[in-house]
């Protein structure tokens, strides 16, 4: 972390902790180290600030990008985007982002306030459709004067920045932290798990781990159960088409960025959404992390890769082997979600609430009667009175789904 005054925010891009996650460790019998590489906390919060540096960067080195008149144009699933949007706000570069319905209101709220324009799309689009966020950046950079679309998907400095820094960063602190009795560690990363999107942060840091630091590292990626990243083919027939909600991840496409070959990704897990909302409730309430639905696929694809695979048990049963779950962004983006409210507003009351309800309903200074746990929880729900609509709930009152014109 920066110990020094920093010029703007882009210094406090990346440098991220890497967090032991105990608890989860000892819930699922684990005698390894695992780890979770923990990118919401750089500065736009989530990993794909890295690449967002990196592309803006390369870009005015190579003299592409024109302050006061370049139009940064971008199709995303939103996180790319913010990181565009900050890094252009500070440079200078106006800002167009292309980005399915289905990715949250608060991306968009966040993209906005940084100074970006938004363009919703359909979900449903296939990514070669004219209509889809990737047809209709492609559209806007042809006609709109200075337009350039940095492209994610294909730009070399999206492996890259991981390889130059999410990964280093990974080993530096594994490698910088002593082995003692009551932690045992190898002393290097054994396994890294992450999920893929465009493909670029766990290809630029498979390429760390095994060209830097360790030949025999296992790469494990993650792919929700509806996309096509994975290998083999076979592991994405089942669910091939289905729709997922978890954002971020998976695609209909191999991005050219995604290198699938086994000498960079050894292995691959197929991940559901419930498998991830039920990881996010565990990493929040178990070990205090504020993370977002990916990074619940990842700790559970780690999980499952160590718990039902004979490779992945016999890492999960070897005391000081080091096993990394990169955690790409926070809870921040999904606050409105279905999925958030039901963990944190929906979920049936504790001992402790149910303690607060007997206290608060006794009359003062008369002894306590048993309450029922029917009625207090029947009247904890009258209290709340009819639900408000969602964020997404309103928003969708306000537009029609599937527009491609901008909302203000």
């Amino acid at each position: 972390m920066a110990t020094q005054i920093l010029d703007n925010a882009l210094g406090a891009v990346g440098h991220t902790p890497l967090i032991r996650l105990d608890k989860i460790a000892k819930l699922h019998g684990l005698k390894c180290n695992l780890l979770g590489k923990v990118e919401y906390m750089s500065a736009g919060g989530s990993v794909k600030d890295r690449i967002a540096k990196a592309m803006v960067e390369a870009a005015e080195k190579e003299g592409k990008l024109f302050p006061g008149k370049s139009v940064v144009i971008e199709p995303t699933s939103g996180n790319t985007g913010i990181g565009l949007a900050m890094a252009c706000a500070i440079k200078g570069y106006s800002v167009i982002i292309t980005m399915p319905n289905k990715m949250s209101l608060e991306k968009e709220a966040a993209l906005r306030a940084l100074g970006a324009e938004v363009v919703r799309t359909p979900t449903e689009a296939a990514w070669d459709a004219p209509e889809s966020h990737i047809g209709v950046a492609q559209r806007l950079q042809r006609e709109i004067p200075y337009g350039i679309i940095l492209d994610q998907y294909r730009n070399v400095n999206n492996p890259l920045a991981h390889e130059l820094t999410t990964g280093p960063e990974i080993i530096e602190a594994v490698t910088s932290t002593p082995s003692t009795a009551s932690r045992p560690s190898s002393g290097k990363v054994d396994v890294v798990v992450a999920g893929a999107g465009t493909g670029g942060t766990i290809t630029g840091i498979s390429r760390a781990m095994k060209k830097q630091h360790n030949p025999e590292c296992i790469v494990v990626g993650v792919d929700p159960k509806g996309s096509i990243l994975a290998l083999p083919e076979s592991l994405n027939t089942a669910d091939e088409g289905l729709a997922y909600v978890v954002e971020g991840i998976g695609y209909d496409f191999i991005p050219d960025v995604l290198s699938r070959d086994v000498k960079d990704v050894d292995t691959w897990i197929k991940s559901s959404d419930d498998e991830s909302f039920a990881a996010v409730q565990a990493i929040m309430k178990n070990e205090g992390l504020l993370v977002g639905g990916s990074s619940g696929s990842s700790l559970s694809g780690a999980i499952n890769w160590l718990t039902k695979t004979e490779a992945g048990k016999r890492v999960a049963n070897t005391e000081g082997l080091n096993v990394v779950a990169v955690l790409p962004d926070g809870i921040r983006n999904y606050m409105s979600k279905p999925w958030f409210l039901k963990i944190a507003m929906e979920a049936e009351p504790s001992p402790l609430a149910l303690t607060i309800s007997k206290v608060l309903q006794s009359v003062p200074n008369a002894p306590a009667e048993p309450a029922d746990v029917t009625a207090i929880r029947e009247e904890e729900v009258k209290s709340r009175g009819p639900r408000s609509p969602s964020l997404p709930e309103a928003m969708a009152n306000q537009r029609g789904a599937g527009s491609v014109v901008p909302s203000h």
